[in-house]
């Protein structure tokens, strides 16, 4: 349609041609250009060179659920294999509140000022069973550690599978020997099905605990207190002292009821408290001398290898979990015999058979 002012009735009049218009992009913005995918050789460089931006590239790679990243990740991880192993790992459990990120923190600066090498801190953060998100909140509460040069701490999710996480946790760890890092913490989320998972890949399993929870007489925790190589009750400090003593000597008593460590090592209990840096000289002590005594009688290689192997049998486990859960077959018929199974007209065990049959006549094709 015409507009009115080009009409030849309008010839005399002038019409200005107004302002021009800005442009509807920015004229200082800049294209962000994404950076090109390190191959694999060049990530494995950059690990065993101990650059820390790609290591954490890499242990993204290790946590994603991808399978490009998970292949890639696989590559790096037997790369850098021949590089690994030359580290104190200590995995650190304990109830919540029982301060364990301020531990580590105190530990961790403690170790870093009095000896040589890298440390680096796996936190598994626990996830919202409703939200399925993690706060991975672990570093605000390692505040010197967290700016300390010589750290690195990665806070992974457990997303509902500890067992994945572990898996990962494990990988990481290579990773990390492979930049360098000659002491590795792994903290657990709990007391749980965590800590014998994170048992399966430390060298020394730390235990903390508090006075006055009841756990050394009831024996609540009697499987975690048996994995325990060392255990150490915090906040031994003003009007606790003596109950973290009289914890301490109740923990010792519980301790002698308790089949004999396969590695001949007799766990102890300190006290100390984290808050105020006390008792921590004594507890790198013990870890030490316990380090000292598994590599004089051979249960520290021994140990390793036991680890190496239940690592494979659980990669074994999870890759057929996952291969029977992503066949096409089953997924056609789980929800069928699930319903089945909920009306009551199928019992669980005959389901799981004709599923499972299914799948083996699946794969002889």
């Amino acid at each position: 349609m015409e507009h009115p002012e080009n009409s030849d009735l309008y010839k005399g009049l002038t019409v200005n041609a107004g302002i021009d218009q800005p442009s509807s992009i920015n004229p200082y913005f800049k294209r962000k250009v994404r950076k090109k995918q390190l191959s694999v050789n060049e990530f494995v460089d950059g690990i065993v060179k101990g650059d820390i931006t790609i290591l954490s590239q890499a242990v993204t790679l290790v946590e994603s659920v991808k399978s490009e990243h998970q292949a890639t990740a696989q590559e790096i991880i037997e790369k850098c294999l021949p590089y690994s192993g030359n580290s104190i790992r200590i995995g650190i459990s304990g109830v919540p509140g029982a301060g364990k990120s301020t531990s580590i923190d105190v530990f961790g600066l403690h170790v870093l000022e009095r000896s040589a090498g890298k440390l680096a801190v796996l936190a598994i953060d626990p996830s919202s069973e409703r939200s399925k998100g993690s706060i991975l909140g672990d570093k605000t509460r390692m505040e010197q550690l967290s700016v300390h040069a010589d750290s690195f701490i990665r806070p992974s999710p457990s997303a509902g599978s500890l067992g994945g996480v572990a898996r990962k946790t494990r990988e990481t760890i290579i990773l990390c020997e492979a930049a360098g890092f000659n002491k590795i913490f792994v903290e657990t989320v709990g007391v749980g099905q965590s800590e014998t998972a994170v048992h399966s890949m430390v060298d020394f399993f730390l235990l903390i605990q508090l006075a006055g929870t009841g756990d050394e007489l009831q024996g609540i925790k009697r499987g975690i207190m048996e994995m325990a190589d060392g255990i150490v009750i915090n906040k031994a400090d003003g009007n606790n002292i003596e109950k973290a003593k009289l914890a301490a000597a109740q923990f010792r008593n519980a301790l002698h009821l308790f089949p004999a460590p396969d590695s001949g090592w007799q766990p102890r209990v300190l006290t100390y408290s984290g808050f105020y840096n006390h008792g921590v000289q004594e507890i790198w002590d013990m870890i030490y001398e316990y380090i000292d005594f598994v590599k004089a009688n051979g249960y520290f290689d021994f140990r390793r290898n036991e680890q190496s192997k239940y690592w494979m049998y659980e990669s074994i486990n999870e890759k057929l979990r996952d291969s029977f859960y992503q066949n096409n077959v089953i997924q056609s018929m789980l929800y069928n015999q699930e319903q089945q199974v909920l009306k009551g007209t199928l019992t669980s065990f005959v389901a799981a058979k004709k599923l499972l049959d299914a799948y083996f006549n699946e794969l002889k094709k």
